[in-house]
């Protein structure tokens, strides 16, 4: 089984300039964790995630060490409406993984435990094609092993 096989070709995507508040809607409504991030051309050039958002939302450690005592979770999370108003480049991830459409299954899923990562990109040449995630590839095995009729 190839990765083409089962990526999702229907992404959602982000935009460096587009405000983390946008992207926040999309993940919440369509119940997704992540979504790659497309330059103008269409090329891949990071990925912007949920835990990408809340990281935002702490100290930096630097601060944190020189008055640990100041931490407030209740601050903190007040401070959600701060990061909202960030854009995308300012809090993706420009380290990006991806896999290439003809790889076999198992081994983009080796990838991703590797790289301690849910999902991964799929591409061709730099350019976004589709998306795969741990919990498609499980469905996939467990569809063509256990349950065919599905």
């Amino acid at each position: 089984m190839l990765v083409r096989d089962i990526m999702t070709r229907d992404i959602k995507t982000a935009r460096p300039d587009t405000l983390i508040r946008e992207v926040a809607l999309v993940m919440c409504f369509h119940r997704i964790s992540g979504m790659p991030v497309v330059a103008e051309d269409g090329s891949l050039v990071g990925v912007i995630s949920e835990k990408d958002v809340l990281h935002a939302m702490f100290p930096q450690l630097e601060d944190y060490m020189h008055n640990p005592a100041t931490l407030d979770f209740e601050t903190m999370e007040r401070g959600y409406k701060d990061v909202v108003s960030l854009r995308v480049e300012e809090l993706m991830s420009t380290r990006v993984y991806t896999v290439d459409p003809e790889m076999p299954v198992l081994k983009a899923a080796s990838a991703m435990f590797r790289h301690r990562i849910r999902r991964i990109p799929v591409a061709e040449d730099q350019r976004l094609v589709g998306i795969i995630s741990v919990g498609d590839v499980h469905k996939a095995i467990f569809q063509e092993n256990l349950h065919p009729e599905l």
